[in-house]
């Protein structure tokens, strides 16, 4: 894979600066971040560059590890580590975090896999670690949007297992490990932003 054959995620560029709103209110004072499910990595060189203050730690699945060192390796900011190979299934890191970040990966995982991302946080976030997560919710069962409800349709045809995952499970999944909701905040393109905090033991 070349440096020409970058992937690239257009909604990564359609959403970076909103995203890059609420980074800069809630991690701030944060140090080290673990985002989950890097993808293509453009979203991590972005926020990096943007916030020198964090070591900024990418991970994701083997298979898409090439592609997100592509973009490391171009952008070359000193707070970007090489990325961790991270299946949420399989083995988590051995260090704490005092922030984790993850965008556009819940709708993708099947439930089993959520709740295995909930139980390996557990593990991972450090005490007063805040946490925040972005992409599209069902709010009571019920779709926000007409595009969200053929998102979702999309989503099935793609794997039965996928789907947009309703905010108040994930929440109850948060309390379980201590977490305690902060904010839900609107997003572009019926998207949420959601931001919780550790409550320390």
């Amino acid at each position: 894979m070349s440096p020409t054959d970058k992937p690239h995620s257009p909604s990564c560029e359609r959403n970076r600066e909103p995203i890059l709103e609420v980074l800069r209110e809630y991690f701030t004072d944060r140090r080290h971040v673990l985002e989950i499910g890097s993808g293509t990595g453009q979203h991590a060189v972005f926020f990096a560059a943007a916030l020198p203050h964090l070591i900024w730690q990418t991970s994701d699945c083997a298979e898409n590890l090439p592609g997100i060192r592509l973009w490391l390796d171009e952008a070359a900011l000193a707070n970007t580590p090489p990325p961790l190979e991270l299946d949420v299934t399989g083995t988590w890191p051995m260090r704490r975090y005092d922030a984790v970040f993850s965008a556009n990966t819940l709708h993708i995982m099947s439930w089993a896999e959520v709740e295995r991302t909930f139980a390996g946080l557990g593990d991972i976030l450090a005490d007063d670690a805040k946490l925040i997560i972005y992409g599209p919710f069902n709010y009571n069962g019920q779709f926000t949007s007409e595009s969200n409800a053929k998102f979702e349709l999309w989503l099935k045809e793609r794997g039965a297992h996928q789907g947009i995952r309703d905010f108040e499970k994930v929440n109850a999944l948060a309390a379980a490990i201590g977490l305690t909701l902060l904010e839900d905040r609107a997003m572009p393109a019926n998207n949420r932003c959601l931001v919780w905090r550790r409550v320390r033991a």
